[in-house]
């Protein structure tokens, strides 16, 4: 029996969200290692660019016209969606903390629901809004509430130029799909910010340090390729290409919502696998993103609103 468009859209988001929060338990050895944000990513998007290659090969077919015809959400996933959200982000973690910067990149979703607004020039619904609100409050209560505090108006600044490109994320891969597979939009998006993301490194654009020697994964000694391979497939590949899968069934602002339960996520597992504390107040701040979940999905427009109109070609 086939799943409806959305319960469908809705499992893949869950299956996204889920793969997204497993990449922090396996970066994090990486990182104590001695690699850099900017070397972690650009290997672990570049791995998984390569990991899906064959299932990009195969969605394709040797239909590369579908790819030309698909050009520009390709370039946007890989050059606006993956390299230039991740550059934001690690740029603007040298300049503010992490909870900060994690809390103005995840109001990606707010971003989404004011450029509707401002598109159609009509107010979204109470649900929308209430939704909105709930959201927001879980992911303050999730990611910590000493998230908000002054800081640097740059690291800010360049903080939301991450949302913004976090956003972008859930528009593009929305748009109608013309025949372009999810792990074809995935892969070849993947391995164009890899290449962008070496190019960086190559001219010292970002800090590029590598460590290629046993890393502590679980509190025991693994190569450093064994918990690059997890974050790459899991964490990047599965959860990208699912993700878009998710997108382009749910629409860009329901998915980018549900996307919000990746911090949740990625807190449960550093509590399962790295033994970090795992609070009440976390738990209470999960339940309102759900609330706010549920509420975004609940709204009945009149009629259809289309999603912000982000130019691609």
């Amino acid at each position: 029996m086939q799943l409806a468009p959305t319960s469908a859209g809705l499992t893949a988001a869950a299956v996204s969200v889920v793969s997204f929060g497993t990449s922090g338990a396996f970066v994090k050895p990486l990182l104590a290692a001695g690699w850099s944000p900017a070397a972690a990513v650009a290997a672990r998007v570049l791995v998984a660019g390569l990991a899906l290659l064959p299932f990009t090969l195969h969605a394709l077919r040797g239909r590369w016209d579908v790819l030309w015809r698909g050009r520009w959400r390709v370039l946007g996933m890989g050059l606006v969606a993956v390299a230039f959200t991740q550059l934001a982000y690690f740029a603007a973690l040298t300049r503010i903390p992490v909870a900060t910067a994690l809390l103005i990149e995840y109001l990606a979703p707010l971003l989404l629901v004011g450029a509707t607004w401002a598109a159609t020039r009509r107010r979204p619904g109470a649900t929308v809004l209430a939704g909105s609100a709930l959201a927001v409050g879980g992911l303050v209560l999730v990611i910590g509430p000493g998230a908000v505090q002054a800081v640097d108006p740059l690291g800010l600044l360049i903080a939301f130029a991450a949302a913004i490109g976090c956003a972008a994320y859930f528009v593009i891969a929305a748009r109608p799909a013309d025949g372009l597979a999810p792990t074809a939009l995935a892969g070849t998006g993947l391995l164009l910010a890899a290449v962008l993301l070496l190019l960086a490194g190559a001219l010292d654009l970002l800090p590029f340090t590598a460590h290629f020697g046993e890393v502590t994964v679980l509190g025991q000694a693994a190569p450093w390729w064994a918990p690059l391979l997890v974050v790459a497939i899991i964490g990047t590949a599965i959860a990208y290409a699912t993700g878009i899968a998710a997108s382009n069934l749910l629409g860009a602002r329901l998915a980018s919502f549900v996307g919000l339960l990746e911090v949740v996520s990625a807190s449960i597992f550093a509590w399962l696998l790295l033994g970090e504390e795992l609070t009440l107040l976390q738990l209470a701040g999960g339940a309102l993103i759900l609330g706010g979940i549920a509420a975004v999905r609940a709204e009945r427009p009149a009629a259809p609103a289309p999603e912000p109109v982000v130019c691609l070609a």
